[in-house]
């Protein structure tokens, strides 16, 4: 089947959940952080909608404000203008709604790898027993039920990253956001993480927003690539320049003819935004 690519309109906002996923809506959102002579416009009009149990790249050039929606979107900062919503719900700060996955794995190193899995949901109120079963069901998804007693330092960097992502999804979260998560790691590992977050995704349906500088990266894991220019240097804010559906069948090949397709014309509006 030939695939085509063309970039999409961004959709009318909905407020229509599906568990355990949960739609996301961003619509005329600003961001503005104050600068040494003036504040500096970071996102100015951004409009973006990612239906429930979908998993989207977002990718750019450096400085165009990918990190920052990302930040938006786990209520970590408020937006200077605009509404978030997930699932029909303004976002108005952090919540077990979301789990957010690092390059920096986060993990406390005196506390075993289920005890930093099972610290979130201790947190939101569970008894030790029922927190124990939740992180034990989480391990078990990213496949280290048997590293359960293990403490970060006796674990390579793609455990503590596995840890580090089941600890995210204990909380059953509704929606997963992934800032470079495999950037730090080797190809190898990469690549194996890569399959992992594929099953991950097929088994929860968490929707997933994933921020990565690898295009080859964000072709393989998604259903959509957005793709985001201006910041620093550019002399424009963030912005959407394309929002592209991937339309090509899972297990993906890498070398594959329409793979490599994708994967030039997202290069090339990325480094048309650079040049």
């Amino acid at each position: 089947m030939t695939t085509t690519l063309e970039s999409r309109p961004v959709p009318a906002s909905s407020s229509t959940t599906s568990a355990p996923g949960a739609a996301i809506s961003v619509r005329g959102v600003e961001m503005r952080f104050p600068g040494k002579d003036s504040d500096v416009l970071a996102l100015s009009g951004l409009d973006l909608h990612i239906e429930a149990g979908q998993f989207v790249s977002i990718v750019g050039a450096s400085g165009c404000g990918k990190s920052t929606l990302l930040r938006l979107l786990a209520g970590f900062e408020t937006a200077t203008d605009g509404v978030i919503e997930l699932g029909g719900v303004p976002v108005r700060g952090p919540g077990p709604d979301r789990g957010v996955v690092f390059q920096d794995y986060g993990l406390f190193p005196w506390r075993t790898s289920m005890e930093n899995v099972a610290y979130g949901p201790r947190r939101n109120g569970m008894s030790r027993k029922e927190a124990r079963a939740v992180a034990g069901d989480a391990l078990a998804l990213v496949g280290l039920e048997t590293a359960a007693g293990r403490f970060p330092g006796q674990l390579s960097g793609g455990m503590q990253q596995r840890v580090a992502i089941a600890r995210a999804l204990a909380n059953r979260p509704s929606v997963l956001l992934m800032d470079e998560p495999f950037g730090a790691l080797d190809a190898m590992t990469r690549s194996s993480l890569q399959e992992e977050l594929t099953r991950i995704h097929r088994e929860t349906g968490t929707t997933t927003v994933f921020i990565t500088h690898s295009v080859e990266e964000a072709v393989n894991l998604s259903d959509r690539v957005i793709v985001m220019a201006g910041g620093a240097g550019s002399g424009l804010c963030g912005h959407v320049i394309a929002d592209i559906d991937i339309e090509l069948p899972r297990p993906r090949d890498i070398n594959a003819t329409e793979f490599n397709r994708y994967e030039r014309a997202i290069s090339g509006l990325i480094h048309g935004d650079e040049s």
